[in-house]
């Protein structure tokens, strides 16, 4: 029985790698028009521009290792290779996903090889934070004697969940998503430059839609504007990009919140100032995103609890107590219950008063801790638990407040040598305003009229 070929790459449009003069030909779009040097990277300017870090790296010709922060598709692993590139370094690249002990060490062993021949190797793991402890441990040693440079990529924060062995041996710099500017630009970059988009005449008639479908990444919005391509037949005369054609081409708009993506930070964002802006029907949508898109609920009860604090403060301290008790049942209990416990927290932090002064006055005291960090505790608020210590002074002079009227006393409580400073004030929101009004009265000369 003789038919065609269902194997036949013709059959379908594909072409055919016997007719294929490079392997470019069957790399992605946004693989193939990967930014080869800084100046062909979009976005990022704090990091690859005149003044930025990673610029000053490689016309030094020296770089440390690090860990590169950022959301999908903000060119991590495209900054990596640009920087092996440029100092002609040997690259070596494994994800974390799949790489274990043996090939890390596999890696590493290239890299003593690479470096007998005089050649030095840049070891990028992609997604580093899926690394356990004693996988991020055979990396230190390397390190230390310079045998790699490593560089990280991560979604997460580092903070959380790199160890701090690790993470005291490099470098952190934080990408931002891109923005839609610098989505068009490496969009019109691909058209421009890319073979095969050019020779499709690809016009892309309103780069609206496929911008908002990218959310800030590259990657995203290279694919939505390839996988639009295909489908127009290979004998047209031009590829308009159309919305429609987009639409068609990608079906359905991906899921807005992706908790590995950028929309977590985006609306962890909308949520926390949903809440500080007294809108419980707004905070109550956004934990109902987070919920549905398979967010860690503790994560949010987490940042519950420090919103209590930072936004609230003594405006309500019960509010704090609560956040706590939200954290702690979130444990007990889990999803889908949980998620009573978190509306319940949600309801009443987004409803209670608001203050920041707890969380401005701690701002404003750090800078003054690290501006006099040489100053010494004056000798009438020391402790004097021996009498050697009584006798050069220790404690002398200090005033018990209760033993004064009110149980107050006025005394100076700054470092010798430190002025008098106002960083807690009080504001006049809910129980607060009892405090402010208290503090006015016993320090008469601290507080403004």
């Amino acid at each position: 029985m003789s038919g065609p070929d269902l194997f036949q790459p013709d059959l379908f449009g594909l072409p055919n790698p016997e007719t294929v003069s490079t392997p470019e030909q069957y790399k992605p779009l946004a693989e193939r028009v990967r930014p080869r040097t800084l100046d062909d990277l979009s976005g990022q300017a704090h990091l690859v521009g005149k003044d930025g870090p990673l610029r000053s790296f490689l016309e030094s010709g020296r770089l440390p290792s690090m860990i590169l922060w950022g959301p999908p598709g903000s060119g991590k692993t495209t900054l990596a290779e640009i920087c092996a590139t440029s100092l002609h370094y040997r690259f070596e690249q494994l994800s974390a996903i799949d790489a274990g002990v043996k090939e890390v060490r596999k890696a590493l062993d290239g890299a003593r090889q690479a470096r007998r021949s005089g050649q030095r190797t840049i070891l990028f793991i992609d997604e580093i934070h899926r690394f356990n402890k004693a996988q991020q441990d055979t990396l230190l040693h390397a390190i230390e004697q310079g045998l790699i440079t490593l560089i990280g990529a991560t979604t997460e924060n580092p903070s959380f969940e790199v160890n701090g062995a690790l993470l005291s041996r490099m470098q952190v710099y934080i990408l931002q998503p891109l923005s839609e500017q610098d989505i068009e630009a490496v969009i019109r970059r691909a058209v421009a430059c890319d073979v095969i988009m050019k020779e499709k005449r690809l016009v892309l008639e309103d780069p609206a839609f496929v911008l908002q479908f990218a959310g800030g990444d590259a990657r995203k919005a290279l694919n939505a504007v390839e996988a639009a391509a295909a489908l127009v037949p290979l004998e047209s005369s031009e590829v308009v990009l159309t919305r429609e054609l987009l639409e068609r081409a990608l079906q359905h708009k991906a899921p807005h919140y992706d908790k590995g993506a950028e929309a977590h930070y985006d609306t962890i964002s909308a949520f926390i100032k949903s809440m500080r802006g007294s809108d419980p029907d707004a905070a109550l949508f956004w934990l109902a995103r987070m919920i549905e898109g398979g967010e860690d609920p503790l994560f949010i009860a987490r940042r519950m609890v420090i919103f209590a604090s930072e936004d609230i403060g003594n405006a309500d301290p019960f509010a704090l107590s609560l956040a706590v008790s939200v954290f702690q049942a979130v444990q007990m209990i889990g999803l889908p219950e949980a998620r009573i416990n978190l509306a319940q927290g949600v309801t009443y932090l987004a409803g209670s008063p608001k203050s920041n002064a707890s969380y401005e006055g701690i701002n404003e005291a750090m800078r003054a801790a690290k501006a006099f960090q040489d100053a010494g505790v004056p000798l009438h608020l020391r402790n004097a638990p021996t009498t050697l210590m009584k006798t050069v002074g220790y404690g002398e002079g200090y005033r018990y407040p209760h033993q004064y009227p009110g149980h107050f006393v006025e005394q100076h409580y700054f470092p010798e040598g430190v002025p008098t400073q106002l960083f807690y004030r009080p504001s006049d929101s809910g129980r607060e305003k009892a405090i402010d009004e208290r503090l006015r009265g016993l320090w008469r000369g601290r507080y403004p009229a």
